[in-house]
């Protein structure tokens, strides 16, 4: 019997996040040995077993299991299994480790580099893209792999600056690894498997299971895999935070990007910076240097400003403004706008390099 099979008839009966995989590998660490217990019936079957698991471990043998694994050699999908030299080594850990890992593009990037994750909400401001592209950036050009889930928005950003460096970057779904979602992010995945990463998914080709939770469980994953979570913007409720939860249970270190106190996608970054659930994340220095690498040349590059980057009240603001400092008072009245939008607006623009402010609360561009 090929020992993949075993496996596979293992991980489908006890499913994805499954809570006791660690101990059931504990007293089972081969698959064949507890297949032949459970048919022998010799041995009472391990007590950590859900009922629902163990009888489809006895509805079923490894060998149902042959089309899923063609399946996966015909269409180029690896199947790590914890006893493979080639499973990510900063996943054994894990309570809840995967019994099957199935895995496109270059699996070797799983071990042996330095980690860490980029993630937020996959609605974010310009701001926010802009700190997650430049950030990722820095660190990939350090040498760093990019750890992220490929949904829209600032994952997006994270493994397209990855790309950008020609670094590899791994990529985690909540999807079966034959399915790419957003679709849109097709190309940016083709990139990253040719680019030397790897996509990584708990669920196999043409995966008909339960969909409820598999993205909130693929978190645990992104999480093992840093060695550091970064978190560029959230909300204060948001998938991004339940990443956070279970990088502080794996012990990892958290930095978050300061943000805008007038912006709802900041309310949870700026949270886990007030509660000291985080470290700040100003350069990419902050993740090098947790990281032991040396990071001031891989500072995030300056560019110039765009006033097209941010919303219409910086816009005029910035309009306003000049080398000569300005108090909010005359900014209201250069603007015609109210003094709460033209606080909210320099707070904009210092953020995206536009503005800096002066003693005594006055402005110049930049």
């Amino acid at each position: 019997m090929d020992k993949t099979l075993a496996w596979l008839w293992l991980a489908d009966a006890v499913g994805s996040a499954c809570q006791y995989a660690a101990e059931l590998l504990e007293l089972y660490p081969d698959p064949e040995e507890l297949y032949d217990a459970l048919r022998a019936g010799t041995e009472a079957p391990p007590a950590c077993l859900t009922p629902h698991a163990l009888a489809q471990l006895q509805n079923t043998t490894p060998f149902d299991f042959e089309e899923r694994l063609d399946r996966c050699l015909l269409t180029g999908v690896d199947v790590l299994t914890p006893d493979e030299d080639v499973y990510p080594d900063r996943l054994r850990d894990l309570p809840d480790l995967p019994l099957a890992l199935y895995v496109t593009g270059n699996a070797a990037c799983l071990n042996g580099r330095r980690y860490a994750g980029m993630v937020g909400t996959r609605r974010p401001s310009a701001y926010g893209r802009q700190a997650a592209f430049d950030l990722s950036l820095a660190m990939a050009q350090a040498g760093v792999v990019l750890v992220s889930g490929l949904a829209d928005g600032l994952d997006s950003e994270a493994h397209r600056a990855a790309v950008q460096a020609d670094v590899p970057t791994v990529a985690f779904l909540g999807t079966a690894i034959d399915k790419t979602y957003p679709a849109s992010n097709a190309k940016l995945r083709t990139a990253i498997e040719k680019g030397g990463g790897a996509v990584c998914s708990e669920y196999p080709p043409v995966y008909t299971g339960r969909t409820t939770g598999t993205f909130l469980a693929r978190n645990r994953l992104i999480a093992a895999q840093s060695e550091a979570l970064c978190v560029a913007e959230a909300r204060t409720r948001s998938g991004t935070l339940n990443t956070v939860g279970h990088a502080d249970r794996l012990g990892r270190p958290v930095l978050a990007v300061p943000g805008s106190i007038y912006s709802a996608l900041s309310e949870g970054t700026n949270e886990l910076l007030r509660t000291h659930c985080a470290e700040p994340l100003c350069r990419a220095a902050d993740v090098l240097d947790l990281l032991g690498i040396g990071g001031e040349a891989a500072a995030p590059p300056q560019e110039r400003f765009d006033p097209s980057a941010v919303g219409p009240d910086a816009q005029a603001v910035y309009a306003v403004l000049g080398p000569t400092p300005q108090g909010i008072d005359a900014l209201c009245s250069a603007a015609n706008l109210p003094a709460n939008r033209v606080l909210a607006a320099c707070t904009e623009l210092e953020l995206m390099g536009g503005a800096q402010v002066q003693p005594g609360r006055r402005y110049i561009a930049l």
